[in-house]
């Protein structure tokens, strides 16, 4: 499928072309494919007229036979083969708002200038996500990359490398979230005539998050599954950014369920929680009719019809807590076997067949590309310390007292050479405890990196809070070092979640580049504030700066 554009003004990298090779190349992508074939080094080479308004008859050509116009590309934004840092890459993730709901970047001039500030500063690259509910908003097989390849020449022209996200779930809690991002209007349409299609809970409330995992292989989207439209979404991406995956685009995260991540929704986003994060036990999310036929046909198999006709009894509510839940209890709650086995693994199986069907996908889409791939755990480190472990059995992780739920999962991942993420690195003990001793961060992210160790993991890791204190930015220091140092160095790299415009304030803007220095061991452009952000434009072609046939400001 062709990238998706308006007749007038449309973006497409033009590599130093003029605006009609330019059109050309966003009506055929096919273009920028053969050059890429061409270039057996997957070098991007651009003329030495890359920030010249002049046509390339003027001097301007683009060949991936011009070694001179390699040699001063690869000069001017360091991104020859040769490049390697010391220590470990920070790239940094991009506001959920990045494009608007027409898919047009948010105020572009002030994008640029905070990419400039954030390559000064040593940062290897930018985190961009990438929406399935604007991509492809308003019909199936219809797709729309231009704002995101405003945002990929933007980084690429500030010497930025780009991690995407390919996020297939909804962003915010409803219409009124300044963040707001539903699934497309379309796959919504078929969630309205079959509300089956999303989780349900034992008190029958619907999340519209993401799709039931009960209902991956049936075609329940005009014809086809949820898991063929992932498929078809990741390929059209593939097909639309070739020439740039291995090198502009070196990663490519694969949205797997709520937030991104390998889990169930068991904790609404609608939920108002204030203060209580700890006391949250969720809701197993498997009261759908798809999820309900899975468990009854697993229960007919053991010859225990009536453990298939349901969920666990008595789990309570959200804000229970664990001893007084007669499933969840730690010293004769039923999770324990027989019963609670039985449930629990049906409940983890569910999960992980799912991530494994993505995965399959995702390596077959991605094979031969020299992207890396990822995708994202779920950490939930409340009561952790219990037995039972309720917070983590809830989102899907058969992680109890008795059992490591994270080794099956971090096996699937390796199984398909896949690199884990995780959040919550900034966490701490002392401070958790304060509100509850049954709490432990540093405990379970002991427990997953050893598992991703124990099956030679590459490892990314995130904060969860973009307002961190010192004492935060020496802990996401301590979590780094922890699994990457030691006799095998293990690839690890850090996405710092997020950009905005609290980063750039002087005082927080003088940790983060501290960070940034201690995770790289390298020497950094310690930037002022106004010398990095308020960097004035040249009276040049805007255009020509960034590659675009139009002006973005």
């Amino acid at each position: 499928m062709a990238i998706a554009s308006p007749s007038t003004s449309t973006f497409s990298p033009s590599l130093g072309c003029t605006r009609t090779k330019v059109s050309r190349l966003a009506r055929s992508p096919q273009l920028l494919l053969t050059q890429s074939r061409r270039n057996r080094t997957r070098r991007l080479v651009v003329s030495s007229r890359l920030n010249s308004s002049k046509s390339s008859d003027a001097g301007g050509s683009v060949s991936p036979d011009n070694g001179d116009a390699s040699f001063l590309y690869e000069l001017q934004h360091d991104f020859s083969p040769q490049r390697r840092r010391s220590g470990l890459p920070v790239f940094v993730t991009l506001p959920v708002d990045a494009l608007n709901l027409e898919g047009r970047v948010r105020r572009p001039k002030a994008m640029k200038h905070s990419f400039h500030a954030l390559a000064k500063a040593g940062v290897e690259g930018v985190v961009i996500e990438i929406w399935w509910g604007l991509v492809e908003r308003n019909e199936p097989r219809v797709y729309n990359w231009q704002g995101y390849w405003e945002l990929l020449m933007l980084a690429w022209n500030c010497g930025l490398k780009v991690r995407v996200v390919l996020a297939f779930h909804q962003c915010g809690t409803d219409p009124g979230d300044p963040n707001w991002i539903p699934l497309p209007l379309w796959v919504l349409d078929e969630i309205k005539k079959n509300p089956e299609l999303t989780y349900s809970d034992t008190f029958g409330r619907r999340n519209f998050e993401y799709i039931s995992l009960g209902c991956d292989m049936l075609p329940v989207l005009r014809g086809r599954s949820p898991i063929q439209a992932y498929a078809d979404f990741m390929r059209d991406f593939r097909n639309a950014f070739r020439a740039c995956l291995g090198v502009i685009i070196t990663g490519v995260q694969v949205g797997m369920g709520p937030g991104g991540e390998l889990r169930y929704p068991s904790r609404p986003p609608s939920q108002k929680l204030q203060g209580a994060g700890p006391l949250e036990l969720g809701e197993f999310q498997c009261y759908d009719k798809y999820m309900i036929a899975s468990l009854n046909a697993c229960a007919r198999d053991m010859g225990m019809h009536e453990w298939g006709n349901g969920g666990p009894i008595g789990t309570g509510n959200l804000m229970q807590s664990p001893e007084l839940n007669q499933f969840l209890r730690s010293d004769v709650g039923s999770w324990n076997p027989p019963y609670g086995n039985f449930f629990l693994e049906w409940y983890l199986r569910m999960l992980v067949l799912h991530g494994e069907r993505i995965c399959r996908e995702a390596g077959t889409i991605f094979r031969d590309t020299e992207v890396n791939i990822s995708t994202k755990v779920a950490v939930f480190n409340w009561n952790y310390n219990t037995q039972s472990h309720p917070s983590e059995l809830t989102a899907g992780y058969y992680n109890t007292l008795y059992r490591d739920g994270y080794l099956p999962i971090a096996r699937m991942f390796s199984k398909y050479g896949f690199t884990m993420c995780c959040s919550y690195f900034e966490m701490q003990d002392p401070v958790v405890n304060k509100i509850t001793t049954e709490s432990s961060p540093e405990g379970l992210f002991r427990q997953i990196l050893l598992a991703a160790r124990l099956c030679d993991l590459p490892l990314d890791g995130e904060n969860f809070s973009s307002n961190l204190d010192d004492k935060a930015f020496d802990q996401l220091l301590k979590m780094s070092k922890f699994y990457s140092d030691g006799i095998e160095k293990r690839p690890f790299s850090f996405n710092f979640v997020r950009m905005d415009r609290n980063l750039f304030e002087p005082r927080y803007w003088s940790r983060f580049t501290r960070f940034v220095k201690q995770m790289t061991n390298g020497n950094i452009f310690r930037a002022r504030l106004n010398s990095a952000i308020n960097v004035r434009l040249k009276p040049a072609s805007r255009a020509a700066e960034v590659g675009l046939p139009y002006q973005l400001a």
